[in-house]
């Protein structure tokens, strides 16, 4: 008998070994499983991760070039706008700078027409008449004298010379001093 027990405590010995054997397999097949589980929901965090991490790469990118775009056409748009008053300005000082031009030029010839009346009137009409009739090189030292020199005389429309000014009051007798005048 007691070889029996001993057999049977082998026997129980050896199931227990292969019992135990079977159970550190299932062990090892679990935890095997498992870092595989493991391993592939690290790469798949993983990937998620660098899925995400590209996509927000992605999102700044066009949020970075919208804003370039935007920061673009604000300084087209002030450059031009300065650009813009720039020329406004320049124009509206060479309108006020014509007004001044065309002022003096009116105010010099009215000095001139009322000094050439004045001249004209000072000479009187016979003094005209009297150039008239006499030669060129006398209506010259005459015209000296007064200090003209290719002096013209003008109604507003059209521009007289005065040597045919005179020869038109020479022709029309009666004429007065107030027949010759300027005007600007």
């Amino acid at each position: 008998e007691e070889e029996a027990a001993k057999g049977r405590l082998e026997r129980q010995r050896l199931e227990n070994e292969a019992d135990a054997e079977q159970a550190r397999r299932g062990l090892l097949e679990l935890r095997a499983e498992s870092a595989a589980v493991e391993t592939s929901g690290q790469a798949k965090a993983e990937a998620r991760a660098r899925a995400e991490a590209a996509e927000i790469e992605g999102n700044a990118a066009v949020t970075q070039a919208r804003l370039r775009a935007e920061a673009s056409n604000i300084e087209a748009e002030a450059a031009l706008s300065q650009e813009e008053n720039q020329r406004r300005a320049e124009l509206e000082y060479q309108q006020k700078l014509n007004e001044l031009e065309i002022q003096k030029a009116q105010q010099m010839a009215e000095i001139e027409s009322r000094q050439f009346t004045s001249m004209v009137n000072a000479i009187g009409s016979d003094t005209i008449v009297a150039i008239a009739r006499a030669g060129p090189e006398l209506q010259a030292q005459l015209l000296q004298g007064l200090g003209l020199t290719g002096f013209m005389v003008t109604d507003g429309k059209s521009p007289i010379n005065l040597f045919q000014t005179a020869q038109g009051m020479i022709s029309q007798p009666g004429a007065t001093g107030g027949a010759v005048g300027a005007s600007a």
